[in-house]
């Protein structure tokens, strides 16, 4: 089947043996009791595997509602996927899963949900230090707290749960860009994905609403980089209803992939190359 054809929200591509390996959040009903994950597997972006269902959620007592965002990060030796999901008290929040290939099947990793009790949250990813300690970056949902924010937590060796307490980088009002919130009053922070520059600057890609209507993929730079408080916004990336993305590398190439247009059964995955500026990234005209 042709990229087009693939209605999915959230797109992630592992990149591995010469072969790609595309998740997403299953369209129907925005992700919502849909029963689990699929996983796409093509070797030229154009062209893919009909859907492989990698994760059934029903199995495991995890389609009470939402099923968001799978990510799958290769991790010394395994495949580790981070999903959103409906906890039993009714709070959203990012689990672990594990599996011993790409192609799954994928079962629960972490004791439940890694990100804080009593907090909504969504979009977990992973991101690994420098020195190798393993983060959970994430957001803390504006249905809860109406300014939504990105947050970030260390996690155990195992990625079986935390080892510490969040910290809030920063909230989805406070770029230089944002013109207004969304018509409830609430602004959004979606998609959370870090990348590294050639020349170690980290970035990460985030989504929102900054014209209250829009969806965009939108950027951070990060000082010394590592994650911390010292940080910039720059200009995003995509501003035309597009968003939560994410980059990876197709041979010599950087890609950055994410879903378009926003809306319930018409998202697709786009898939747009990027030019690595050492400091920043672009999209290549």
């Amino acid at each position: 089947m042709k990229t087009t054809d693939i209605n999915i929200r959230d797109p992630f591509v592992l990149a591995e043996g010469g072969r790609y390996y595309m998740y997403g959040t299953r369209g129907a009903g925005f992700g919502r009791k849909t029963g689990g994950f699929d996983v796409y597997v093509s070797d030229d972006l154009t062209t893919w595997s009909d859907p492989v269902e990698c994760f059934d959620s029903g199995r495991y007592g995890l389609d009470r509602e939402v099923n968001w965002a799978p990510e799958v990060h290769a991790f010394r030796g395994r495949y580790y996927m981070f999903a959103t999901f409906t906890q039993q008290n009714g709070l959203r929040g990012t689990y672990a899963l594990i599996a011993d290939r790409p192609e799954g099947p994928f079962r629960p990793h972490s004791d439940g949900a890694l990100t804080p009790d009593g907090w909504e949250c969504l979009d977990g990813t992973l991101y690994v230090a420098k020195n190798g300690a393993p983060y959970l970056v994430f957001c803390h949902e504006h249905t809860q707290i109406v300014d939504g924010t990105v947050c970030y937590q260390p996690l155990t060796e195992d990625l079986r749960a935390a080892a510490g307490e969040a910290t809030a980088l920063f909230a989805a009002s406070e770029p230089f860009y944002v013109k207004k919130p969304l018509s409830d009053g609430h602004y959004v922070t979606d998609g959370p994905f870090l990348f590294r520059t050639k020349d170690g600057t980290l970035l990460m890609i985030w989504s929102s609403f900054p014209d209250g209507r829009n969806y965009a993929e939108c950027v951070v730079r990060f000082a010394g980089g590592e994650l911390g408080g010292d940080f910039e916004h720059l200009p995003p990336l995509v501003t035309d209803d597009g968003g939560h993305g994410m980059i990876f590398r197709a041979g010599e190439k950087l890609m950055l992939t994410f879903h378009a247009p926003n809306e319930s059964l018409k998202e697709r995955p786009v898939f747009r190359e990027l030019v690595d500026l050492g400091d920043r990234v672009a999209l290549r005209e």
